[in-house]
């Protein structure tokens, strides 16, 4: 086959460092959302749905097929945080968690998916986040340390 061609969906999450709610209010929220989608799409990975409470985010984009799964999520990391960090002192002590959750989605659920992650702030009525991190490891396989997931 002459040309490369791909269709790689990926759900991924990660949260705050020590889950502190950096991302309030809900109107920063919005904005540092839009501005993730925007990373997304400046390294060719179109985002399906980006979305998360005040502690973590979750999005679901489309992977380029010149971009690892790892180099995306720190050059995801590292732009909302210089971006979020320049929001006010409110924000200047602003990070991420070190690792993050990374899941491949098939064609099929992508819209399950996608409104999964629309619906966050109803989710976590409900779950908190580490809850929910252990059930999307446990739903996908993913076996973890529980004395190295959180930081």
């Amino acid at each position: 086959m002459p040309q490369s061609l791909a269709h790689l969906a990926l759900h991924v999450v990660f949260s705050t460092k020590d889950r502190k709610a950096w991302i309030e209010p809900s109107s920063f929220r919005e904005e540092l959302h839009a501005f993730l989608g925007g990373v997304l799409r400046g390294h060719q990975c179109p985002p399906l749905a980006v979305g998360g409470t005040g502690d973590h985010v979750h999005f679901l984009c489309l992977l380029s097929r010149t971009i690892t799964v790892a180099d995306l999520v720190r050059v995801v990391k590292r732009a909302v945080t210089v971006w979020a960090r320049q929001h006010g002192p409110e924000h200047a002590g602003f990070q991420w968690q070190n690792g993050y959750g990374a899941f491949s989605v098939s064609a099929s659920n992508e819209d399950h998916v996608r409104a999964y992650i629309v619906r966050q702030e109803a989710h976590h009525g409900k779950m908190d986040y580490k809850a929910e991190l252990r059930e999307l490891l446990a739903r996908h396989g993913v076996a973890y340390d529980e004395q190295y997931v959180w930081d």
